[in-house]
């Protein structure tokens, strides 16, 4: 899964990185990203990528409660075109949650560490994600969540799923504001190679959602 991430870079390493031709709207560094907070997506919308924040949590339109995102942060790539409430979003709606690392919690002794993890190559990256809107008569919420994948040689000492991570040659097609089959994008998303990853310990202070800033991703020494 993915539970956790950092985006912490600078904006205009995002804007070039990204080919955005928008400064970002209240961009701000965070160290300790989770679910229900607002996260950097970009998308196409049909005439230029934008960039904007959308909470964490994929809210879908017939739901009563925006609680329900809290339960849907994470969809496996394995099955997403099989499940009703992910499927449509595969053909229009798939966007770019931008990250410059994520965190797991490795396991061992009965306790739990966490690691903070990252592309050996790039400095920033994106992970899939779909994403959708949400309204009642006084709110209007953009949502989205994470696509996830087994883990690979490296993750599997840390942990046996992860998100998946988009080469960047692959970014732009998979926003690209044409319409897709679901078969089509299952098969875009199984087809995804695993780039070279590398981790470090981090100091528990990361557990809490709360804390924030650099102290999140120091290395433990």
């Amino acid at each position: 899964m993915c539970g956790r991430f950092t985006l912490a870079v600078k904006e205009p390493d995002i804007l070039k990185e990204f080919e955005l031709s928008k400064p970002i709207e209240h961009y701000e560094p965070r160290y300790n990203i989770a679910p229900g907070q607002k996260v950097l997506a970009v998308i196409h919308d049909g005439t230029r990528k934008r960039a904007g924040y959308m909470k964490w949590g994929l809210v879908p339109p017939w739901a009563k409660d925006p609680k329900i995102g809290y339960k849907m942060i994470n969809a496996r790539s394995e099955t997403v075109h099989q499940k009703s409430s992910f499927s449509s979003l595969l053909k229009r709606k798939r966007c770019l949650i931008l990250a410059d690392s994520f965190y797991e919690w490795k396991a061992s002794d009965g306790k739990k560490q966490p690691m903070r993890i990252k592309p050996s190559n790039r400095k920033i990256f994106a992970f899939a994600g779909l994403w959708d809107k949400w309204t009642n008569n006084e709110e209007e919420l953009s949502t989205c969540t994470i696509l996830t994948q087994s883990a690979n040689e490296f993750m599997e000492n840390i942990h046996h799923r992860m998100p998946v991570i988009l080469e960047p040659e692959f970014q732009e097609q998979w926003i690209a504001p044409n319409s897709w089959e679901t078969a089509y994008a299952h098969q875009f998303l199984q087809q995804r190679t695993m780039e070279e990853l590398e981790a470090h310990k981090v100091s528990t202070y990361v557990n809490s959602a709360k804390n924030e800033g650099e102290e999140c991703v120091a290395p433990l020494t």
